[in-house]
């Protein structure tokens, strides 16, 4: 039984990861969605940004370039009508998400955290006393009966705990195939709704290139050029007398010279001495609490998120930003 407990947490525990990166198949966005989870815990909000579906960043791209085409472009129409059909993929991978959490993951979740690690407490507790009682056996003679006695009841008594514990989890294994059962129910229902989608996306594109090849097509005429004055041979400015450049004296080269601008140092540079970092890149903010800057910028770091993210400010605003994006030069203090 320990052996078989044993084999179905490592299975629940590499399960977990795995769906979770079937879902969340971008390991920078996962990583990002955590350090703002966490962000919006500590600062207390409810609402979460949720993981940005490559579908909808796909289908936001095709809008956009659309509406730049405008309504005479047939290229222009299909992009509007592929960008509409890819975020109504988006929401309902959106859904596929929801519902694989609830019915599959938090439960599985629930089993490591509890189940799984109440047996590993116990056998820890067995194996603790087993011990303790053969100390005791290999000492038996010098030691009173009684002290031995208990030692084998409590070895006895953890013994029979652990084994009930192993004994209903191996069981009770059809909550687990039920779970299983939920989570292929959700990815039908989302492949359902997905091929919909992308059925009612292919006959408006099919029908949008029956009526492209049917249109009579528009023959270019272009403008009639007009005549260009080209002047005079000895004017090469357009008809334009060119006026004598002004000779360079050295009373005015030396006030050139000695004209130069002095680079000042920038306001908003922190002190060598506090936790400060340079911009290598532009960074633009994509979601709420970011701090966007530009290459060169020196940003004051306040504090560290993860291996990947710091907060800091730069012109009196504070938010977080990639540590890829700039180069430490005042480390924070550990």
């Amino acid at each position: 039984m320990e052996k078989k407990v044993d084999v179905t947490s490592k299975a629940v525990a590499e399960v977990l990861v795995r769906t979770i990166e079937y879902l969340q198949p971008n390991p920078a966005s996962r990583a990002k969605l955590t350090m703002l989870n966490t962000v919006s815990k500590i600062r207390g909000q409810v609402k979460s940004p949720g993981y940005p579906q490559s579908e909808g960043l796909l289908g936001e791209s095709m809008i956009r370039h659309g509406k730049e085409l405008g309504g005479e472009s047939n290229f222009g129409d299909a992009l509007l009508d592929a960008g509409e059909s890819m975020k109504r993929l988006a929401e309902v991978k959106d859904s596929l998400d929801i519902e694989v959490k609830q019915n599959f993951i938090d439960p599985l979740q629930n089993l490591c955290d509890k189940d799984l690690k109440e047996i590993q407490h116990h056998l820890k507790k067995l194996e603790g006393r087993r011990l303790d009682f053969d100390y005791k056996k290999k000492r038996q003679g010098k030691i009173p009966d009684e002290e031995l006695r208990q030692a084998l009841e409590k070895f006895e008594e953890s013994k029979e705990v652990a084994e009930t514990s192993m004994h209903n989890l191996l069981e009770t294994d059809v909550e687990q195939v039920s779970q299983l059962s939920a989570l292929v129910d959700a990815q039908l229902d989302y492949h359902r709704q997905a091929m919909q989608i992308l059925e009612e996306l292919a006959d408006k594109l099919k029908r949008r290139v029956r009526e492209a090849s049917s249109r009579p097509r528009r023959e270019y005429k272009p403008k009639p050029r007009e005549p260009y004055d080209l002047g005079e041979p000895e004017q090469s400015n357009g008809g334009f007398p060119c006026a004598p450049a002004p000779k360079a004296t050295a009373a005015s080269s030396s006030f050139r010279s000695s004209d130069k601008p002095i680079r000042t140092p920038s306001r908003s540079m922190p002190p060598l001495d506090q936790p400060s970092c340079k911009a290598l890149y532009d960074f633009e903010p994509e979601n709420d609490g970011e701090l966007g800057f530009h290459e060169g910028d020196v940003i004051t770091l306040t504090n560290q998120i993860d291996e990947n993210w710091y907060e800091g400010m730069l012109h009196g605003q504070s938010g977080f930003f990639p540590l890829s994006y700039v180069e430490v030069l005042v480390p924070l203090p550990q």
